[in-house]
């Protein structure tokens, strides 16, 4: 049995939806956690089930896990033990490799089984492992499992080749107990990584320039306890953003950091949308006509590569012709084939695609083929004519909150069912 979402469209939404804590940071947050030597506590966690995966993990560590109130954490690592990390708990999601740095970094040892996660094409750990031995560990790979083991970890200036979120978290992890200095150059900027040093610093690293192309790192020989409230997650508030420039009436976005999708909100105004931005939300209103644009996804603080599926939908909608060039995973369309299936004009290409809209959009049966195409499909649905099914939902429920739940009290027709 499977769970799929059953949505009947054409019903404008109105209201208000409130952000979850950040995805992206809280699946880099809990193994972080585990380099601590004293109960760390964290806020803001969201109720989505790469959490509930992370936990089981931390739990074969011999961590002691105490949920409370649905969205907070404390993980004690005292009586943690470092044993290989080879059951299907890893290769569910791509973000237990997290757990190659922190582990590596605390032991000097770790063995990990390669980890999985939406298949969006080749995501290779090269610059991971670089980094690492860049530090002093050896690498051995064997039977899809990794061991990595150092006799110590010595501070070393490293170069990333490209500007990779994972290889800069999981490096970061793995320096501060390394003894002297480490320079990441050409580090990954996002509000994520941001968000983890403020974590480690709390707990007693020396982390500088965290949201910055060069991060330095001066090992410390024990880190302690803590508390962190987690930043909203903001490729969620992307999603809704734009699933309110597509589908609602009147629709306010709250617990938003409206800096973190500056990007997104400039491509908005640039289709004409109604877009309003607080301190701390967005208020989007329809508009009669949206005009055609292109994206092109980077780094950030460029388009997020995860809003690109999302804002493919809105596309559809649009006057003229759109274009997306997408630079970070040139596989990532594959939403376009279930939106061609309900009525859209989309020709993919080899890293881009063209859309032609305004164009309307009928119901049917379609699938979540990873998280964010997912979203994409959701929106879809919801300006579709009749109803649609959407298989494979677990996909999307490994990174939005609730999502059945707040659309019904934004008014949409949605329900959860096992088929």
């Amino acid at each position: 049995m499977s769970e799929v979402f059953v949505i009947k469209g054409g019903k404008a939404l109105k209201g208000k939806v409130r952000i979850s804590g950040s995805k992206n940071a809280t699946v880099a947050l809990i193994p972080a956690a585990v380099l601590a030597n004293e109960p760390v506590h964290i806020t803001g966690i969201p109720k989505i089930s790469d959490v509930a995966a992370l936990s089981k993990l931390l739990g074969e560590l011999n961590c002691e896990v105490q949920a409370i109130n649905g969205n907070e954490l404390i993980i004690n690592p005292a009586k943690m033990i470092n044993i290989s990390l080879e059951d299907d708990s890893v290769t569910k999601l791509r973000a237990s490799y997290y757990f190659m740095g922190a582990l590596l970094g605390k032991y000097k040892e770790v063995s990990i089984r390669m980890s999985g996660g939406c298949d969006l094409g080749p995501r290779p750990i090269d610059l991971h492992l670089k980094g690492f031995e860049a530090l002093g560990a050896q690498i051995d790979y064997s039977r899809g499992i990794y061991h990595l083991k150092a006799e110590k970890l010595c501070g070393n200036k490293i170069f990333l080749d490209i500007a990779s979120v994972g290889a800069t978290i999981n490096i970061m992890m793995a320096a501060v107990y390394a003894e002297g200095r480490t320079t990441i150059e050409n580090a990954a900027r996002e509000p994520e990584i941001i968000d983890v040093a403020n974590l480690l610093n709390k707990m007693g690293a020396r982390i500088r320039g965290a949201g910055t192309t060069v991060l330095t790192i001066d090992g410390v020989k024990y880190l302690g306890g803590c508390f962190h409230e987690i930043i909203p997650d903001r490729i969620e508030a992307g999603t809704y953003v734009i699933m309110a420039a597509t589908a609602a009436e009147d629709m306010i976005i709250e617990n938003v950091i409206p800096l973190h999708i500056e990007s997104l909100i400039a491509k908005l105004r640039e289709m004409k949308a109604d877009v309003e931005v607080g301190i701390d939300y967005i208020h989007i209103k329809r508009v009669a006509e949206l005009v055609a644009t292109d994206i092109k996804t980077r780094p950030y603080p460029g388009l997020a590569t995860d809003l690109q599926q999302p804002f493919s939908v809105l596309m559809t909608q649009a006057t003229g012709i759109s274009q997306i060039v997408e630079t970070i995973y040139q596989d990532r369309f594959k939403q376009c084939k279930d939106l061609n299936k309900m009525g859209a004009k989309i020709e993919v290409k080899q890293g881009f695609c063209l859309i032609e809209g305004p164009t309307k959009l009928y119901g049917c049966d379609v699938e979540a083929t990873d998280l964010r195409g997912g979203a994409a499909m959701v929106i879809a649905a919801l300006i579709a004519e009749g109803e649609t099914t959407i298989n494979e939902v677990f996909h999307i429920d490994r990174g939005y909150e609730g999502i059945d739940d707040k659309l019904r009290e934004l008014g949409a027709d949605i329900v959860r069912i096992e088929k």
